[in-house]
C-alpha cells in the first residue's frame, strides 16, 4: 500500500514551560483565561508560516512540508514568537495584577511524516512526529527559554550559521540555543 501523502517537513513545538505549576496554583478561570490568550498570541504571530496540527494543554503542534527549510527564517519567527509571549505576559500580569511564572521551549524537528483525516481533524503520523514529542521530554536545558534544534533540522537546513556563542550542542540530539543571547545577537 503506498501512501502519497507522505512528505518531508518541520516539525515545530512551542510548549510552556512551568505549566503543571501554574494549572495547580492559579484559579481555573484566570488560568483558561492567561493560556488561552498566551496560545492565541503565538498561533497570531506564526502568521499562517505553519499549520497547526493541534494543541494539546500549553503546546502546538506546527508543521510545514519543506524540502529546503531555512533556520535563519525559523529562528526569525520563534525570536518574534518569543518576544510577542512575553509582552503578553508582562500586559496580563499587569492587567490581572498577578505574577505569571511561565516561559516559552521550541522544539524544531525535521523529517519524513504523513497526516491523515479522521472527521474534521487532520493527524500526523511518523517517526518524526513522535522524535519531536520526546524532544519536548528532555532534560538537556539549562535554562527554561530556549530552542532546541534538531540534528535532523540541521542537517536539511540550507543557512545554518553557528553564531551563537550560548548553545549546547548535543551530539546525538541537536542544538540548543537559549534566547537572553540570541535577542542580543540576532542579524537578520
Amino acid at each position: 500500500m503506498k501512501n502519497t501523502n507522505i512528505d518531508q517537513g518541520i516539525i515545530l513545538i512551542p510548549d510552556f514551560n512551568g505549566f503543571t505549576e501554574f494549572v495547580f496554583n492559579t484559579k481555573l478561570y484566570t488560568g483558561e483565561y492567561i493560556v488561552r490568550q498566551l496560545l492565541s498570541t503565538l498561533i497570531d504571530v506564526n502568521d499562517n508560516c505553519f499549520d497547526i496540527s493541534e494543541i494539546e494543554g500549553d503546546a502546538i503542534l506546527f508543521y510545514r512540508y519543506d524540502s529546503n527549510p531555512s533556520y535563519r527564517k525559523i529562528s526569525k519567527m520563534l525570536l518574534n514568537m518569543k518576544n510577542a509571549f512575553n509582552r503578553k505576559i508582562e500586559e496580563l500580569s499587569e492587567i490581572l495584577d498577578t505574577s505569571i511564572d511561565l516561559s516559552l521551549k521550541f522544539i524544531i524537528h525535521y523529517g519524513k511524516f504523513s497526516q491523515y483525516k479522521i472527521g474534521n481533524f487532520r493527524k500526523l503520523y511518523g517517526k518524526t512526529i513522535v522524535e519531536a514529542h520526546q524532544l519536548l521530554k528532555n532534560n538537556f536545558a539549562e535554562q527554561p527559554s530556549y530552542a532546541l534544534f534538531s540534528n535532523s533540522f540541521f542537517e536539511s537546513s540550507r543557512d545554518f550559521e553557528n553564531h551563537f556563542s550560548d548553545q549546547l550542542y548535543l551530539p546525538d540530539v541537536g542544538v540548543i540555543q537559549y534566547f537572553k543571547n540570541i535577542k542580543q545577537k540576532q542579524h537578520f
